[in-house]
């Protein structure tokens, strides 16, 4: 492989890596949010912005944490067909799968950017009583569905590399 593709890897791998290990500590911030939507609502006047900000803060730790699981391999699998495949075999499959993969997440960054265009330009908010705008959310949407593209790139690239018998 070029030396510019394993660059390219390396550094996407990288900024995965680095940004999921941070990410998933995002669930002590949802603990706390609904943590405080629980007293509140018990001992003071219910706050209205608490469960909006739990599905903000989980949908960051989803998004923004889906790369990290695609790099370690957490994702879904059939294996009671795909393990007893040989590597190559498994290769050509992954290959195949994240070609889709890569269909669909272009479409959702396409989708993606349009909406937050959208939403920067007419200033956007949500329908609840707090209100809050909605183009950070769809920001870091966007930044979450690149991420998870330039993973699956480096995806495909691994499992080419794999099926050719070269070493990444």
């Amino acid at each position: 492989m070029p030396r510019f593709i394993k660059q390219y890897v390396a550094f996407v791998e990288a900024v995965n890596y680095r940004l999921g290990r941070i990410v998933m500590y995002g669930i002590f911030v949802m603990v706390a949010v609904l943590l405080w939507s629980s007293v509140s609502k018990t001992f003071f006047l219910p706050s209205l912005w608490t469960l909006e900000m739990a599905q903000f803060a989980m949908v960051t730790y989803y998004v923004l944490g889906g790369p990290y699981s695609i790099q370690l391999g957490s994702n879904v699998r059939m294996d009671l067909f795909y393990s007893p495949w040989s590597d190559r075999k498994k290769a050509w499959f992954d290959a195949l799968t994240v070609f889709c993969l890569i269909f669909y997440l272009g479409v959702l960054l396409w989708g993606g950017f349009e909406s937050t265009q959208y939403s920067i330009q007419y200033g956007e908010r949500s329908y609840s009583a707090w209100r809050p705008y909605m183009w950070p959310i769809k920001v870091i949407m966007c930044i979450g569905f690149l991420l998870m593209l330039l993973q699956s790139t480096c995806e495909l690239i691994k499992d080419i590399a794999k099926i050719r018998g070269v070493k990444l």
